[in-house]
């Protein structure tokens, strides 16, 4: 396990921004689907037969088999082929940055489960960092949440098999199961003298991308947890039901922790924010093979936005966030973002088994390249030396092994302002049923200085 990955055991491996691709008999053309206008080509070469034996892709296959004939000769005990030549797909994919994967029949099923929203499982958000799997949340109304599994909690075993023993694909196909079954998960809780050991009875999990809450000043509180299948529909009917009683003034968007997820849905939720102008170019290779834009019109076109955001904001939340920024219609607020800002196709291969390839990069408006570099707040929070989170290493992308390089750094924003938070504050998001009306007499110190600065930019001009 190499790097934290936001994720939510039996929801998400890992994150996601993606362009949906279906292979066809032939390599070449794919053509990018799901709402995305325009296609990436990737070229193949028109002197590909031309080349010499050692240039040859068959070369390096040949190699493959002539390995794997010396395997299943002479290994120690008989081993089978396909487990062989899966072994071989993955470590050759995997090498080329942490995004990219090949993804088994049982993996990829799973994997297009994820983006659905619904799951059978547990329900807990967790964090991988160093070979430790650390709980984010407790997801609402869950077998976690019930049985008393907390935010900070290291879960040290599953069933009995301790993680240090195993792969976190394995922890995850281990939390997920029919519901009704049983599953043991131990934890280790800071300041707990013993581990402990949750009997959790797994259920389908429904995970809402968006949830809201009504601000004293007329200001809406918009928490954006993840781009899944309908997170804009989800976001419509939220807009619509903090409109039923007038336009708000403002709207707080949360996507601290958001670990991004689908392109289009990200596109579609930046569109209601944003009447005109581009939202995002994606570039392939050094060429720019896509740009989207916004359509006139939207839920929040004309409403004032603050965006608040983390190390753990990443993809998709990126996207959204640095077409806000730059267009001018949201102020950032928080801590750099992680970074990610590559786009990952899938790819459906033959007997149910799928390939993620990391096949593009994608900019801002302003022409700013996310990846390794990540969106650079407004309003910058520095953490204090005593933050309760900061017993973990600050990792971003571009501390993953085998990320791909930025192709240039990106500055803060002119008149960028900093500001320290003060000892002991804790800068991860909250539940939301603790948040209270006036935020800025809450827990939540991003959110309180999010509100704070909405107010200020609501106040008339002196």
């Amino acid at each position: 396990m190499n790097g934290k990955f936001p994720a939510r055991l039996g929801l998400r491996l890992t994150t996601r921004l993606t362009a949906r691709l279906k292979m066809g008999a032939a390599l070449a053309p794919f053509a990018f689907l799901g709402g995305l206008t325009g296609s990436l080509v990737l070229d193949t070469h028109r002197n590909a037969w031309a080349t010499s034996e050692k240039e040859s892709p068959y070369a390096a296959t040949q190699m493959m088999g002539r390995v794997i004939a010396q395997v299943e000769n002479d290994y120690v005990d008989p081993v089978e082929r396909t487990k062989l030549v899966q072994g071989a797909i993955k470590g050759m994919v995997a090498e080329l940055d942490p995004h990219s994967s090949y993804m088994p029949r049982e993996d990829y099923a799973a994997f297009e489960q994820d983006t659905e929203g619904e799951f059978g499982g547990v329900g807990v958000e967790v964090d991988v960092r160093t070979e430790i799997i650390t709980v984010l949340a407790a997801i609402e109304g869950s077998p976690a949440q019930k049985a008393g599994v907390k935010a900070g909690d290291q879960i040290i075993a599953v069933d009995g098999e301790y993680v240090q023993n195993a792969t976190f694909d394995s922890m995850l196909k281990k939390m997920r199961g029919v519901p009704g079954t049983h599953v043991k998960i131990t934890v280790r809780r800071p300041n707990a003298k013993d581990p402990i050991t949750f009997d959790l009875v797994r259920q389908i999990i429904r995970v809402p991308s968006v949830e809201t809450k009504m601000l004293a000043g007329n200001i809406a509180y918009v928490r954006l947890k993840q781009f899944q299948d309908h997170t804009h529909d989800e976001l419509l009917r939220a807009a619509a039901s903090l409109k039923a009683s007038g336009e708000p003034a403002g709207v707080i968007l949360d996507m601290r922790s958001n670990p991004g997820g689908l392109v289009d849905e990200a596109t579609d939720v930046a569109d209601e924010f944003i009447s005109s102008g581009q939202i995002y170019t994606m570039r392939h290779r050094g060429e720019i093979v896509d740009e989207a834009r916004a359509k006139s019109g939207g839920a929040f076109a004309n409403t004032r936005v603050v965006i608040l955001m983390d190390e753990w904001s990443a993809s998709a939340a990126e996207l959204v966030a640095g077409a806000l920024q730059d267009s001018g219609r949201a102020i950032v607020v928080g801590q750099n973002s992680f970074g990610k800002g590559s786009v990952q196709s899938i790819i459906d291969l033959p007997d149910g088994a799928g390939l993620r390839l990391t096949t593009a990069r994608y900019y801002t408006p302003g022409g700013h390249a996310i990846q390794a570099n990540g969106i650079h707040p407004n309003v910058l929070v520095k953490a204090a030396a005593t933050d309760p989170s900061s017993e973990y290493p600050e990792l971003r992308e571009r501390d993953l092994e085998g990320h791909l390089a930025p192709e240039e750094r990106t500055r803060p924003p002119e008149n960028q302002r900093i500001v320290q938070a003060p000892d002991k504050v804790d800068l991860e998001p909250g539940e939301m049923s603790d948040i209270e009306s006036d935020p800025s007499h809450g827990k939540d110190f991003i959110l309180a200085l999010g509100y704070e600065t909405m107010k200020a930019s609501l106040a008339p001009a002196k």
